[in-house]
């Protein structure tokens, strides 16, 4: 399978569960305030806490409960002001959040198989969420690590796709996303050199500026 395949099927997997959660997301926020803030915040981090989800053990439709249960607490929470950036950063603030509902998944997943008379022991040999519970919680640091820098690159580059046009974005993404040979962009795409070069430069720089307001938000 190539990267193009493989890109396309994972695209096509988060699409799918994109649709799913927004919808139902937007639906159970629809009576507060500020529901537009609420679908900003849904468009970054709904992919973060998805990935960490699905490696960390739960299956597709548990996975999108997840994200759902997390964006409704700290919805919840926001409305309190819970939030205390003294206390550390946000970055730190939504991995806790999303722990506590990946552990009420499995938690509510031993409680259907319980019912259902099935084995929940097998089960879980395939879940690391033994491990998440390590008070250090340096296993899911390192995921969330992780998995926080993808999402910032994506969460940023889809900002990114709406403030530039088409074309320079799609120079941009197989120059420089994918790492394609300059010549090779210009054949592929039927462009000059100049505009090959000229859109890693206006579109960087726009990159450079979303990046930065998103690491800045983490803090």
């Amino acid at each position: 399978m190539s990267d193009d395949d493989d890109d396309k099927q994972r695209d096509e997997m988060f699409a799918q569960a994109y649709a799913k959660t927004r919808k139902s997301l937007i639906a159970r926020l629809d009576n507060w305030e500020d529901q537009k803030t609420w679908d900003e915040f849904y468009q970054t981090y709904w992919r973060l806490i998805y990935a960490v989800a699905i490696k960390s053990g739960l299956r597709a439709d548990e996975a999108s409960d997840c994200v759902q249960e997390t964006i409704l607490s700290i919805a919840k929470q926001s409305k309190r002001n819970l939030y205390d950036p003294e206390q550390g950063s946000f970055k730190t603030w939504l991995m806790n959040m999303t722990r506590w509902r990946i552990n009420d998944q499995f938690r509510k997943r031993k409680k259907d198989t319980a019912m259902s008379g099935g084995d929940w022991e097998d089960d879980r040999k395939t879940a690391v969420i033994d491990r998440f519970e390590d008070p250090k919680g340096d296993l899911l640091a390192r995921l969330w690590d992780v998995e926080w820098k993808k999402n910032v690159a994506d969460a940023a580059l889809a900002r990114v796709k709406a403030q530039v046009s088409p074309k320079q974005y799609q120079i941009f993404h197989y120059y420089v996303v994918k790492q394609w040979d300059a010549k090779k962009v210009q054949d592929h795409l039927n462009v000059s050199m100049a505009q090959v070069y000229l859109a890693k430069h206006r579109v960087g720089s726009v990159l450079k500026k979303e990046l930065a307001r998103l690491e800045e938000d983490a803090e």
